[in-house]
């Protein structure tokens, strides 16, 4: 039997009777024993067995050199991870390597009985395993204390973070012992979870494993170009071509997600589906029934996919591209666990190949491209598992041979052959027929202008002051020169003629294009030169050179409107009064007298009608005070509010 040296011999004991053999990379990696105590960063790909590893880290913290787990009132290690799913799967996982020391775990998630998980922290846990949300709502109503807490694992905390978990996390952090071990696992570790690591741990020795750097050994990557209309359809075939024994599609939207599930379903596929809109009754009745093998298909989107963990799962197809490279990096992990072989394949709609390709790029990861299954190719797969179907090869019993000689002697062999076959593909899906595209990539150094060595030239008659330039040249030569962008070289536009280049492959197509009469548009001459034109300058080129050019001095000026013209008068008069204004401080600061300005015309006449009110008023008031003096003046009664 295996020895696993560095381990907590009652971890060992389980481990061998899991039927480990050897550890993976990032196991073996975390049980060092100058790592024991302190807080880790540790990255490595999904599916490396991280939860196994971080429980064989906080073993010695836990279990010293004790055989087992002591009763506990409050838990000595807290687990946090993204999803319900994967918080459940962290439990049963920590169960069974903690089986031999006695331990109780228990979970606190979300969508389950929040007064059943109450009762089972009441009782003593020594592990408990939650999401972020629903061990905050404890902590908050007090029925989880973290006063003894010694371990805090942080899984998939890249997750956690792009699903917006980050005040959930630091209030949990914050209420945990200072003196706590912190380890945080995490496929990806963007800035964010460096930030993290710096605020929450204390000096965090950071664990990098080989495996992150390179392409995952055991995932297969595919990617396979189709039209945009075929994308459903290529999707069937790939599912009939490799018959995984679990299969999931990812979908950027519940639209999708539906949309598929309704059609394969009709087509014949068992098939569930994992959407946000399900409540956890339904999540947990879909994954039972793919667990079991009720179910072969599972269409799902990221954020209802998260975490998820399915025994046999061998093809992840990614009916929408992911978003990112961590995305693809993510949904590709469901597959390829624990030393098992997978496939990955990428559905490519035509437009979105160089999409693909940098996504496949960044995240450092090689595929095969290819065009999907064809219908004629999965019929050819068919007839292989046909002829190498176990049923074939078993050992008949008697009561099979005699119905089985019965059954030749009437009907005959071939028959009998020919209804077996009937009967093996009555429960299967026909393929689907696709047209074939393209899985070539752009050559990007191809696609540039101007990379072109001792060319063809030729002559336009026209030029600058044709307002012919360089940009509009160019859609005239792809149409009406049936020239590729790869083929056109240099363009030097003169004041009333413009050289040409083009490549030798272009040439034939240029002059079948022109026709006869070297015509290129309206009126527009082409001749062709034997060599390159001698002392070809640029104009614009030769001003920049002497700095004498202005950028858009070739333009035609536009004709100023009212506006221009109201707003120049305006800056015109502003600028007249600022000067008179300072000639006059200088004449009075140089004692020389000022003109004072004269008052305009109207203003003259408005001041003359004013005093002539005012004299007419004065001899009215004189009359009336003789008439009648002591007169009372009538006021006017206020209204009553």
């Amino acid at each position: 039997m295996t020895d696993f040296e560095g381990v907590h011999p009652a971890l060992a004991k389980a481990l061998k009777t899991r039927g480990y053999e050897v550890l993976t990379e990032v196991q073996e990696a975390v049980k060092t024993p100058k790592l024991v105590g302190q807080d880790l960063l540790v990255s490595a790909q999904t599916g490396s067995g991280k939860t196994v590893a971080f429980g064989i880290a906080m073993a010695p913290i836990l279990l010293g050199d004790a055989e087992g787990f002591s009763r506990s009132v409050m838990p000595l290690a807290l687990v946090i991870a993204p999803t319900r799913e994967l918080a459940l799967q962290v439990k049963r996982e920590l169960e069974w390597l903690y089986a031999q020391a006695g331990v109780k775990i228990a979970s606190c998630v979300g969508g389950m009985d929040m007064r059943s998980e109450r009762k089972a922290l009441s009782r003593g846990a020594h592990i408990v395993v939650g999401t972020p949300g629903r061990l905050l709502d404890h902590i908050k109503r007090k029925s989880l204390m973290l006063h003894e807490l010694r371990v805090l694992v942080l899984d998939e905390a890249d997750e956690m973070l792009d699903m917006g978990f980050r005040e959930e996390l630091e209030g949990i952090l914050e209420g945990a012992p200072r003196d706590r071990q912190t380890l945080l696992f995490s496929a990806t570790v963007p800035k964010s979870i460096l930030g993290m690591a710096r605020k929450f741990q204390n000096d965090a020795v950071r664990v990098n494993t080989v495996g992150e750097h390179k392409q995952h050994v055991d995932i297969e990557y595919r990617a396979m170009v189709v039209n945009q209309s075929d994308q459903e359809k290529a999707i069937v075939n790939v599912l009939r071509y490799y018959n995984a024994e679990t299969a999931i599609v990812f979908c950027a939207t519940r639209a999708a997600v539906n949309r598929l599930t309704s059609r394969f379903s009709n087509r014949g596929f068992s098939v569930v589906a994992l959407s946000g809109e399900l409540s956890q009754a339904e999540r947990s009745n879909a994954l039972q029934s793919l667990r079991d093998g009720r179910a072969r298909v599972c269409i799902a989107t990221d954020v209802a996919a998260r975490g998820l963990d399915l025994p046999n799962l061998g093809l992840v197809i990614h009916g929408d591209l992911p978003k990112n490279s961590e995305g693809l990096l993510h949904r590709s992990g469901r597959t390829g666990r624990a030393g098992r072989k997978g496939v990955s394949v990428l559905i490519v709609p035509v437009k979105a190949k160089k999409k693909a390709q940098g996504l496949l790029r960044s995240a450092k990861v090689e595929a095969n491209w290819a065009n999907p299954p064809s219908a004629s190719e999965v019929h050819a797969r068919d007839e292989e598992r046909l002829l190498t179907d176990k049923v074939l090869s078993e050992t008949m019993s008697a009561d099979e041979y005699t119905l089985a000689q019965t059954l030749i002697e009437r009907y005959g062999a071939e028959q009998m052959a020919a209804a077996f076959v009937r009967q093996y593909k009555a429960g299967i899906s026909a393929p689907e027929e696709l047209d074939v595209v393209s899985t070539k990539m752009p050559d990007a150094a191809k696609a540039k202008r101007g990379g072109i060595k001792d060319g063809v030239w030729f002559r336009l008659s026209a030029g600058r002051n044709q307002k012919i330039e360089p940009r509009g040249l160019l859609p005239l030569l792809r149409h009406s020169g049936d020239q590729y962008k790869r083929d056109i070289g240099s363009i030097v536009v003169q004041n009333d003629e413009t050289y040409l280049e083009l490549s030798y492959r272009g040439v034939d197509r240029f002059l079948e294009a022109i026709g006869a009469d070297m015509m290129l548009d309206a009126g527009m001459k082409v001749e062709m030169l034997t060599h390159r034109p001698e002392g070809l300058v640029d104009p614009r080129k030769e001003q920049r050179a002497t700095g004498k050019y202005i950028k858009g001095e070739h333009r035609a000026r536009k004709t100023d409107g009212p506006r221009a013209g109201r707003k120049r008068r305006a800056k015109q008069a502003a600028f007249e009064k600022q000067t008179e204004a300072r000639s006059g401080q200088d004449q009075a600061e140089n004692g020389q007298p000022t003109k004072k300005k004269k008052p305009h015309k109207k203003k003259l006449a408005r001041a003359a009608a004013r005093a002539a009110k005012e004299k007419e008023g004065d001899s009215q008031n004189g009359e009336n005070n003789n008439a009648g003096a002591g007169a009372k003046l009538k006021r006017k009664k206020r209204k009553p509010k």
